[in-house]
């Protein structure tokens, strides 16, 4: 069955955040929205609610739907967070994949070197995006799914920084991170869970540093990169 209006929107918008069409804070205007996307204020609403729901927007008294910010203090817990969480789907996900699951990464891997080949880093975000969630996918836990993909929204609208290759030294780290893909499947379809959570450490280690200079220019105090344990009062 071919896909709704609705569908197709969500879709849409959802790939205009990650690809930062639609910039961190931007304002989504329903009137233009609705007349591009060829629906009414209603479902609009209902796709925006839907965007809002997975991380995407916000929807705010007054002002409408927002794109998700990204300021200094969601950076930070991004950061914080985003290792424990990455390892934990790792081990989980090594531990119960299933070759279906293994078929569907490889597939999405494929993609990426495609992407690379053709150095589209916007295809390279999205699918880094895709392989990333079908890990999410694999460890089969309600309470991760939902942290995995609201951390990887901010991960990808910031990993077009990492797939922006302007040097030699550029580059080699975009193949090490392809490299690292196939390692990490390997892990899976063995049920290493150790090697998995170590290689994505790694993996994750390997872009963090880019990210951080391009996001945080100057240095940050220490306590903003401590391990992440709740608000503070």
């Amino acid at each position: 069955m071919a896909p709704s209006k609705k569908d197709l929107c969500f879709r849409d918008l959802r790939n205009r955040i990650l690809q930062l069409d639609l910039a961190p804070g931007a304002d989504l205007d329903e009137t233009s929205f609705s007349t591009h996307y060829g629906l009414s204020r209603t479902p609009l609403r209902e796709v925006f609610q839907k965007l809002a729901g997975e991380g995407y927007l916000s929807i705010e008294p007054n002002r409408g739907a927002v794109v998700a910010a990204m300021d200094l203090d969601t950076m930070r817990r991004f950061f914080q967070t985003a290792p424990i969480i990455y390892a934990a789907v790792a081990r989980l996900a090594a531990e119960q994949a299933i070759p279906a699951q293994i078929k569907a990464l490889k597939d999405a891997q494929a993609h990426f070197m495609s992407a690379r080949a053709a150095s589209d880093n916007a295809a390279l975000a999205l699918w880094n995006h895709r392989f990333h969630e079908i890990i999410g996918e694999m460890a089969t836990n309600p309470y991760l799914l939902p942290s995995l993909r609201r951390l990887l929204i901010d991960h990808t609208r910031m990993s077009h920084i990492f797939y922006r290759a302007k040097t030699a030294e550029d580059s080699i780290r975009v193949l090490r991170a392809a490299q690292q893909h196939d390692e990490m499947i390997e892990a899976f379809a063995t049920h290493n869970a150790e090697l998995a959570v170590e290689l994505t450490l790694d993996h994750w280690a390997l872009s963090r540093g880019e990210i951080e200079k391009y996001v945080w220019p100057d240095p940050l105090p220490e306590t903003y990169m401590q391990p992440f344990s709740g608000d503070s009062q």
